[in-house]
């Protein structure tokens, strides 16, 4: 073989592996609006947005997608260091939103009043009838408390933590950590 064919050869190979671990490297993001993902194991946090809004985008981001675009359905307010998403036809207390913190979303949280707007594996759980139907979707959490008023099932090593108090159900999802 000829060194052009040879260094052909090795190119055609390194572009192949470069390919290839790049897909690794970015995973699928989950917009939580319009992806159905079901697979319990592959969301992590990181890959999680709000109407293009993900954990560590910049404050600016965040007001760009969030209050100066318009969302069919959704009103937004600022409360303190939230960004709060309304129900425009019934907006009786925040469906969804994002905490600000140093300049950076740190939080983003769902609850049951967001129920109809998402999609994937998050829409049974918002609609769960107790934490062993939040189970039976998404496996054992990695610590959490269970009592008579409700139960908090923190999936920590995937960032995100679901409160449990009969009809209201909360998501927050942060970046991953301990208990």
């Amino acid at each position: 073989m000829n060194i052009g064919c040879r260094l052909f050869a090795c190119v055609g190979v390194g572009m192949a592996v470069l390919l290839g671990t790049t897909g690794l490297l970015w995973a699928e993001s989950y917009e939580l609006s319009k992806n159905d993902v079901m697979d319990p194991k592959g969301i992590k946090s990181a890959e999680v947005s709000l109407f293009g809004v993900k954990l560590g985008d910049t404050e600016n981001k965040a007001y760009d997608l969030l209050v100066n675009e318009k969302i069919a359905g959704v009103k937004t307010e600022q409360e303190g260091t939230f960004l709060l998403l309304l129900d425009a036809r019934k907006p009786t207390g925040p469906m969804a939103g994002v905490r600000l913190m140093d300049g950076k979303v740190d939080l983003i949280f769902i609850n049951n009043r967001f129920a109809y707007k998402v999609r994937g594996i998050f829409r049974n759980v918002l609609n769960s009838e107790s934490p062993e139907d939040i189970r039976k979707l998404l496996g054992k959490e990695d610590c959490g408390d269970e009592n008579v008023m409700g139960a908090a099932m923190n999936y920590a090593r995937q960032g995100f933590l679901i409160n449990y108090l009969g009809k209201d159900v909360n998501i927050e999802f942060t970046p991953p950590g301990g208990c």
